[in-house]
């Protein structure tokens, strides 16, 4: 390799380092997956490695729009995969406390909550929507990115911010939500049905991410007598060899469970004030890569 294409390569990936937290952001906000995140990520090195970089103008730009398009066909296969998936599918959890690409940005698209509702968007909104709202691009090159027109992005995003509102109630403070988790946690370890029930909404449902796993529950359980029976039914041997710790996923408190000092899981609460509306299990190892061991 000559001089000057070493130093052009250092320069290409100089450029790409320094955006690769708002490549990977827009990855995984698309896809809530961070496995698959990182591999279009690397996707996207690949192409800018290979690309004849002489020729464009604006990289952060660029990179941002071979990003986002790759998303949305890796998208739309992921839909297809998902349908076979064996009980609910929940997103990825990414750890943002400790977080090497998301804490850099803005959090917004990025809680349990709001990532399952993405899923009801097309891939198209999805884009416009977490282009706009997470990171807060113009709608001009939105347009251009999605090869379409500003009044048509405008549409997207429009209707995108549509079927969110309609899906979600206005989430409680991130230090309430802390404290229901705690409290939640205290009383599904002991079984204490009442205490449950107090804290659940009246359309709580507790949703256990497996993919199959056994005793896991493959179906959303639904309503506070429901989900707090259920809770009292495993309290006598699910927590006997659980550790729990609070921690911050998707920049929202969570608790990481282990077992014997192995990463087992992960769970969180979503509320408003009328209470807890949803329990969400992370226990499919295969989507717990992203949490690095914790001391």
């Amino acid at each position: 390799m000559t001089t000057g294409a070493g130093e052009a390569l250092d320069d290409a990936a100089e450029v790409f380092t320094g955006v690769r937290p708002r490549l990977f952001g827009i990855a995984y906000r698309m896809l809530g997956s961070a496995a698959e995140a990182e591999d279009l990520v690397q996707e996207v090195w690949l192409r800018w490695h290979a690309y004849d970089r002489a020729r464009v103008e604006h990289p952060a730009a660029f990179l941002a729009t071979t990003t986002t398009r790759l998303a949305i066909n890796a998208l739309k296969s992921a839909k297809a995969r998902r349908e076979t998936y064996i009980g609910p599918w929940l997103p990825e959890p990414v750890d943002t406390e400790a977080d090497p690409y998301l804490g850099a940005e803005r959090g917004e698209a990025l809680e349990f909550a709001a990532l399952l509702l993405m899923e009801k968007l097309t891939p198209n909104e999805r884009a416009a929507y977490v282009l706009r709202v997470a990171f807060d691009y113009p709608y001009a090159q939105i347009a251009e990115i999605l090869q379409t027109s500003e009044p048509a992005v405008r549409q997207l995003v429009s209707r995108a911010r549509k079927h969110m509102a309609e899906g979600r109630r206005a989430p409680v403070k991130p230090e309430k939500q802390r404290r229901l988790l705690a409290a939640f946690l205290d009383a599904a370890r002991t079984g204490d049905m009442g205490a449950l029930e107090r804290l659940f909404a009246a359309d709580v449902a507790s949703l256990s991410d497996g993919n199959g796993a056994h005793q896991v529950s493959r179906r959303p359980v639904v309503g506070p007598v429901r989900v707090a029976r259920f809770l009292a039914s495993i309290a006598t041997w699910f927590w006997e060899t659980v550790e729990v710790e609070l921690v911050e996923v998707n920049g929202q408190a969570a608790a990481v469970m282990r077992r014997d000092g192995d990463l087992y899981g992960v769970i969180t609460v979503n509320a408003s004030d009328e209470g807890i509306d949803q329990v969400m299990w992370m226990v499919n190892p295969e989507k717990l890569t992203a949490l690095p061991g914790r001391d």
